[in-house]
């Protein structure tokens, strides 16, 4: 697994390679080439998918609204495929799949094609079910990743989703430089790596809870249910992904001294709503373990401890936020003796 999670910056580099001209933010996926027009006419656009996928669906939802211009959905395959829904009209399925042979996506993709829709593929096995039976796809390009729990394949679905984002999308300035930023985001993955021991070594301070609350907002509220989802996957902890501004709406009753957060509080235009949820646990004798921005001095007044990352666009922030997330799962279940390449 930290094999995998170090790899982080190579496979980003590998879903961009030969796909993205960031010196005028062009974007080229040959496995679309013939449906972009198709998929320009489309006035809905659903994404679906099981676990780690679902979450980067989340951030294709936001990605493809802000800059395609389509109202996206994201659903769970393992309820798609048992909704008696009747079909969006003109709309695209997108199935992401790490293995392309996800039982769940690839029977929801499977409804979808029964209905005759538009349906596309994000997946990393050449070859597997999922690639052949949609319309369209991209290849991650992440390799194999051998570890259950995954770390880089999550890295590369959200280069591609943003990839993917900026290609149907209009040219405009700021999907320009988004694409710009993109080309800069193996490096920021890596300055996350060379604080891995550290962020470790935190983790393992914190190994003795056994139950943590994750909070993210906008494009970081994925991060938060990743983080959760990692945390127990591979160290059997209890954890809960949760959009900020829902801690107020029940969730925090269970805040004391015995229930930590890991909050996403990089800065955003969503930073002063993340301030205001880390006082409301702070108010309740939580400790807070915060993900935050390369030179912001204020939150250490607030958070029990702090993880730096280097400052990014909002767009991108999920790609470098996660990496922490990744490292402080992996130390808490191999401070626990457990085995976290191949968990119960």
């Amino acid at each position: 697994m930290l094999k995998e999670i170090f790899e982080g910056p190579e496979v980003v580099e590998a879903a961009m390679r030969g796909r993205l001209n960031p010196a005028n933010g062009t974007v080229k996926l040959g496995g679309l080439e013939e449906e972009v027009e198709e998929l320009r006419k489309k006035s809905a656009l659903e994404i679906i998918a099981c676990g780690t996928s679902y979450n980067a669906g989340m951030v294709g939802e936001l990605l493809f609204e802000e800059f395609f211009g389509v109202p996206t959905e994201t659903a769970l395959a393992s309820e798609y495929r048992y909704k008696h829904d009747a079909p969006m009209k003109n709309a695209a399925y997108l199935f992401i799949s790490q293995s392309g042979e996800t039982a769940d996506t690839l029977a929801a993709l499977r409804k979808a094609n029964a209905r005759k829709c538009l349906t596309l593929g994000l997946v990393n096995v050449v070859g597997s079910s999922i690639a052949r039976e949609t319309t369209a796809g991209v290849y991650n390009h992440a390799g194999p990743e051998i570890g259950v729990a995954s770390t880089k394949a999550f890295l590369s679905q959200l280069t591609v989703l943003t990839l993917m984002a900026l290609m149907l999308g209009r040219k405009t300035a700021a999907a320009k430089m988004i694409a710009a930023e993109l080309a800069k985001i193996p490096k920021k993955i890596g300055n996350v790596l060379r604080s891995a021991d550290s962020i470790m070594n935190l983790a393992r301070k914190y190994a003795g809870y056994h139950d943590f609350f994750y909070l993210g907002r906008g494009y970081n509220y994925s991060v938060a249910l990743e983080g959760a989802l990692k945390l127990k996957e591979i160290s059997y902890v209890h954890a809960e992904g949760y959009a900020g501004g829902e801690m107020k709406h029940g969730p925090i009753a269970l805040i004391d001294e015995r229930f930590p957060t890991v909050a996403v509080v990089t800065k955003n235009a969503l930073y002063e709503k993340m301030i205001s949820n880390i006082e409301e646990i702070k108010a309740r004798r939580g400790k807070v373990i915060a993900v935050a921005t390369i030179g912001d001095t204020m939150i250490k007044k607030l958070a029990d401890d702090v993880i730096y990352v280097p400052p990014t666009v909002p767009q991108l922030e999920p790609m470098v936020n996660v990496v922490p997330m990744q490292l402080f799962a992996y130390a808490v279940g191999v401070g626990k003796g457990y085995n976290v390449d191949t968990p119960r």
